[in-house]
């Protein structure tokens, strides 16, 4: 048996309280987009009467706003429009249960490209540009692993930037979590090489690397990610075990763009959108998660420690359809 079969496959199922409190939190995180949505489709929704061609245009014009993005909305409403031609739309209400389906069916339809760990420590990448809150989500999801039971180490892998090193510190005492450091503008991969000794030694389970903003076309960097790929795999040959790629959700398609370029250079595995509560466009999950064919493992919701909550599909559906 693999020690970590995926990371987030091996972690604890929540209780049903804790449940209802990521869905509660979804749905505020989610209001804004709600909000708009809600506005441009409450006709539709309030329809009694069956659901006809007209009300469906209107409906694909709301959801591109909302920044699901148009291919993503064109599948959606051509199945959409196989219903009503089996006349399944009866009235809003129906629509309502048969859009929020079709939403939750293309975020659960993608596939994990993890790959496992044989033996501690499941080695964690993050990457992506500065200022999609990369380091902030290091130190979060440091405390959201170690609520489950884990035994987490943060490795602070971005030597580059000012004060990163500091902030991402900040968040190791706030989560009471191990931390191994150098100095500014030290070898990444010798940090990352000491963090690792340090995690065999001490018996980690994780090892959560926040590593440089880099951008796609910058070869350095990129050459850079990879030596670190490769002074992991000196420990685990899979190594590292998952890539996630921080994005921002205020971003939208922007972001989408340029996270098509970057998936290809750094063998991402999944997404962490951010400050989803920041926008009115949080359909760019779906978007994302879609186009990238990558699933989205966290969103973050806040500023405070535990304002990062494990993406699931359902709640995210739900909230964005449900007042």
């Amino acid at each position: 048996m693999p020690y970590i079969q995926t990371l987030f496959g091996s972690l604890n199922e929540p209780p049903e309280q804790e449940k209802s409190g990521v869905f509660d939190r979804m749905k505020q995180a989610m209001a804004r987009t709600r909000a708009g949505l809600e506005e441009r489709v409450e006709d539709i929704m309030a329809l009694t009467r069956p659901v006809d061609e007209a009300s469906l245009e209107q409906l694909e014009a709301s959801l591109i706003s909302a920044d699901l993005g148009v291919s993503t909305v064109t599948q959606i409403l051509d199945d959409l429009r196989q219903k009503l031609r089996r006349q399944q739309l009866q009235d809003g209400a129906a629509l309502r249960t048969a859009l929020e389906q079709e939403i939750e069916s293309l975020l659960v339809g993608i596939s994990s490209t993890s790959r496992p760990a044989t033996a501690p420590p499941y080695i964690l990448f993050l990457v992506g540009v500065n200022g999609t809150g990369k380091t902030t989500t290091a130190g979060k999801l440091a405390a959201y692993l170690q609520r489950q039971g884990k035994q987490v180490m943060l490795c602070a892998a971005d030597t580059f930037r000012a004060a990163a090193i500091e902030q991402l510190e900040a968040w190791a005492d706030r989560s009471g979590v191990a931390l191994i450091k150098g100095r500014s503008g030290a070898d990444p991969s010798a940090v990352l090489f000491d963090a690792l000794q340090a995690a065999k030694a001490r018996g980690s389970d994780i090892v959560i690397v926040d590593t440089a903003g880099r951008l796609h076309t910058k070869s350095g960097l990129m050459a850079e990610l990879d030596k670190m790929r490769r002074t992991a795999q000196r420990f685990s040959p899979d190594a590292p075990h998952e890539v996630l790629l921080v994005l921002d959700a205020v971003t939208g398609q922007n972001g989408l763009q340029q996270a098509r370029q970057f998936t290809d250079s750094a063998g991402v595995t999944g997404i962490v959108l951010t400050k989803l509560d920041g926008t009115a466009k949080g359909g760019i999950v779906v978007a994302i998660a879609r186009d990238l064919k990558l699933p989205v493992r966290f969103v973050g919701v806040g500023e405070k420690i535990d304002d990062l909550l494990p993406f699931d599909p359902h709640a995210f559906a739900a909230s964005l359809l449900q007042a």
